[in-house]
């Protein structure tokens, strides 16, 4: 069968019984990159006291992925398979989806091990209250593509999640303070890792804050949602009414399920432009 096995975002402990329980047992391991996998199981290697000798490992990325999977057959899978990208949840922003599904169409037998995800745990940490979520992941460099995309994550009345680069981010900030200089953002730099380290505020202020900073690592954003009410009433319907502030928060918080403290703060942000 095939294993999809989850590796860790950073901290080794993050790594499962289960996980180590199949790579062990993998006679076969696909990788998006073997000399990322081969160095991972030689820290566990050395973490744990075990042995990962005696594997075979092959590479399954976005280059060579239709070459793999045409080369497959139900006897490969006689052997305990197992697939891993460089970190993280495989087929979450990472390849692994086109394997999954030639198994679901060769009735080839496969599991899913839960582990490390960022997407998730940024999400638990952001703080927002929102059941609901969309995940975009990395946007488009620059272009028409870039700039339709960021408006459809602007525009959702749903909690969006990004992958940004450490060369790309100062520029994703300002592009969020040009268009809405008062969404809150959460941002959160290298998750599980020794420099790991978390920003909440409004696009305004994280742009005055990251223009003079040297910034590294890989980072996941999360941003609040457009606070709409009903279907076609928005925020600034709301804001000429003769009706005190906090009354306001109360009225939309109730109506879209956002905190009454956020919806407050944007409302004073709208008020004191």
């Amino acid at each position: 069968m095939l294993c999809l096995v989850p590796t860790p975002i950073g901290n080794l402990e993050d790594i499962s019984k289960r996980s180590l329980k199949a790579l062990l047992e993998a006679e076969l391991i696909f990788c998006e990159d073997t000399r990322v996998t081969k160095k991972l199981l030689n820290l566990l290697a050395e973490k744990y006291e075990l042995d990962f000798s005696q594997k075979e490992f092959k590479s399954f990325h976005s280059h060579n992925e239709k070459e793999i999977l045409n080369s497959l057959t139900k006897d490969t899978f006689t052997k305990n398979v197992v697939y891993c990208s460089d970190a993280g949840m495989p087929c979450v922003s990472d390849p692994g989806a086109t394997l999954v599904d030639w198994c679901i169409k060769n009735e080839v037998p496969y599991d899913v091990i839960p582990g490390a995800n960022a997407v998730i745990t940024a999400f638990a940490m952001s703080g927002f209250t929102s059941t609901e979520f969309t995940f975009f992941g990395f946007l488009d460099h620059k272009g028409a593509s870039r700039a339709s995309k960021l408006d459809e994550v602007l525009n959702s009345s749903r909690v969006s999640i990004l992958y940004e680069s450490p060369h790309r981010l100062l520029k994703l900030i300002e592009e969020l303070n040009k268009k809405e200089p008062s969404r809150t953002i959460f941002l959160v730099k290298e998750i599980s890792k020794l420099h790991q380290k978390v920003y909440k505020d409004s696009a305004e202020n994280l742009y005055k804050e990251f223009v003079n900073l040297d910034i590294k690592g890989e980072w996941v954003v999360v941003i609040e949602p457009k606070i709409t009410v009903g279907l076609n009433l928005e925020l600034d319907d709301i804001l000429p009414l003769d009706i005190a502030p906090k009354i306001k928060a109360k009225l939309i918080a109730k109506l879209t399920g956002a905190t009454i403290k956020e919806v407050y703060q944007q409302l004073l942000d709208k008020m004191n432009k």
